[in-house]
């Protein structure tokens, strides 16, 4: 026998040994305790990805914190995850992180809603109902000593836009110069941006603009909370009715997230803890709506984006 098949041989031999006779041996397996074994760790808060909501700056931020604070918290429980609160200085800076993916859900004025339905097919989410109505209104505010009794008599004044999106805050005063044949930069004397509507309507009661063009529902909120407000501002125009800002998502959202956080919405004026956070926000619930209940508010766009480029 050759001396390189019998080597082969043996080490075949000693490889069933040493396979074979344990499972030959009659001496019992390790005992296992399955009582014992260390449960898997969950999932640290810190490590799950949070949900981030968008707030666009209709108020002033710290007015935004104090007012949404109940909400988000109430979305975070019902969701089982983090909520992080997201803000940025102008409604076109909310549209992008909307656009983009950087939130998941937002709060938006109606001018942005618009904008970003044309742009990239921004969707609506859910809106609210306030004093059973799901609209609101352009109010235009002077001082309460002004002697301002219409648009017209501001010519040639200060006058304060909140943002340059706002249906309510910007949109809708230039729609009504236009249809005076003027235009906001020759009919007004000195026009600024505010940036939310609380500070616009700061501006009017301390003398600082005189006049302003507000969300009907911000006054309101503030006059309840600061009544003293009231006896230092008059409202001298109201417009019609217009969809009220809603709650949007991008189209790329997740179904099943997107699912969730509308039944979350619909659903929270049912519950106790819901109805606090509603209440912080004078909101009586929230409801569904088409795009085509936004259709005033687009018209009035459409007038302006067609007659923005001619001379008065």
């Amino acid at each position: 026998m050759p001396r390189s098949y019998g080597w082969s041989l043996f080490v075949l031999f000693g490889f069933l040994i040493t396979v074979l006779l344990p499972a030959c041996s009659s001496q019992p397996a390790p005992y296992i305790d399955l009582n014992a074994l260390t449960p898997i760790t969950p999932q640290r808060e810190a490590e799950i990805k949070p949900l981030r909501v968008a707030v666009s700056a209709v108020i002033s931020p710290q007015g935004t914190v104090e007012s949404y604070t109940l909400l988000l918290d109430y979305i975070a429980e019902q969701l089982g995850r983090p909520v992080e609160l997201v803000q940025r200085p102008t409604y076109a800076e909310v549209n992008r992180l909307v656009e983009k993916g950087d939130v998941d859900v937002a709060f938006v004025c109606t001018g942005a809603y618009l904008l970003g339905e044309r742009e990239f097919g921004m969707e609506i989410l859910a809106a609210p109902v306030v004093d059973g109505e799901a609209a609101y209104h352009s109010w235009l505010i002077v001082p309460a000593d002004s002697s301002a009794q219409s648009l017209a008599d501001l010519r040639g004044k200060t006058f304060a836009f909140t943002d340059p999106l706002s249906h309510t805050g910007r949109l809708y005063p230039t729609y009504l110069v236009y249809q005076m044949n003027d235009r906001p930069e020759t009919f007004f004397g000195r026009t600024f941006f505010t940036y939310s509507h609380d500070t616009a309507i700061q501006s009017v009661a301390n003398g600082l603009a005189d006049g302003a063009a507000v969300d009907s529902l911000i006054y309101i909120h503030l006059i309840q909370r600061e009544p003293s407000l009231a006896k230092r501002m008059r409202v001298i125009h109201k417009s019609p009715p217009f969809g009220i800002p809603p709650v949007v998502v991008s189209p790329n959202i997740r179904p099943q997230l997107r699912a969730e956080l509308q039944a979350i919405l619909l659903s929270m004026h049912e519950n106790p803890t819901g109805q606090s956070a509603l209440a912080k926000l004078d909101i009586d619930r929230f409801v569904t709506l088409e795009s085509s209940d936004y259709d005033s508010a687009r018209e009035l766009e459409n007038f302006l984006a067609n007659i923005a480029t001619e001379t008065p």
